[in-house]
């Protein structure tokens, strides 16, 4: 992706979070210039991978096969100097952009439509060598009731509905075509990117960027060291 790509889709993001009225903490608004200031009373930002995430999976198709997220808390299980135990998201998805088909080996999860458009998920078992069990039907946990769909079944989620989605179910989402851009709310156990995603497809997962212009947010994998004191 371009960074003007990027920097474009963080303000389309921006905007939609100001629409909504939901605020964010204050280091998501801290320029590449700010972050140069920081010391490490921030590793916690920097260790767990808060902040902005604009993905297009390696496939630079952002508009067909793309995701943008921020990731507002989150523990470590690989450092225990962090304690949390849990994670929270907030994500924007747009009509025609398909978030692919994965799942993950340790972390449930609850995804939360927060307002704007529906947002249609399928759902599948995983069988033992890791595909899609195409013939039991899932067990489906939504906003305290429990009933069972067959494999890949649509899902529409509309605005404040939520799915809890465990280790081991394969899901993919879009928002539904004619509705809008959408905030997606997650409430988790800790997320790691780097070790718990499985796809069903192999894919990246931070895009490759051309920088042809100065960023307007650093991206979470992309903080300077901390300022030494």
């Amino acid at each position: 992706m371009k960074r003007s790509e990027i920097n474009a889709v963080i303000r389309e993001f921006e905007a939609l979070l100001k629409e909504h009225c939901f605020e964010l903490p204050p280091f998501l608004s801290w320029t590449p210039e700010d972050w140069d200031t920081k010391g490490h009373e921030y590793d916690e930002i920097r260790d767990n991978a808060l902040g902005w995430d604009i993905t297009d999976y390696g496939e630079g198709q952002f508009e067909k096969k793309g995701l943008s997220l921020i990731t507002i808390r989150n523990g470590n299980v690989k450092n225990p100097k962090y304690t949390k135990t849990y994670a929270e998201k907030i994500m924007m998805s747009k009509p025609g952009q398909v978030s692919p088909n994965h799942f993950h080996w340790n972390k449930m999860e609850d995804i939360i439509n927060r307002g704007g458009g529906n947002v249609v998920f399928r759902l599948w078992n995983a069988t033992k060598d890791e595909q899609l069990d195409l013939e039991n039907d899932v067990e489906i946990c939504q906003d305290g009731r429990r009933y069972y769909v067959k494999p890949g079944q649509e899902i529409i989620l509309h605005p404040g509905e939520s799915l809890s989605l465990y280790p081991y179910y394969y899901h993919e989402f879009v928002v539904q075509e004619g509705t809008g851009a959408t905030l997606i709310g997650e409430v988790s156990m800790c997320n790691d990117d780097n070790t718990d995603n499985r796809f069903l497809e192999p894919l990246g997962r931070f895009p490759e960027i051309e920088e042809d212009e100065p960023a307007y947010r650093l991206l979470c994998n992309e903080y300077p060291p901390a300022k030494d004191e």
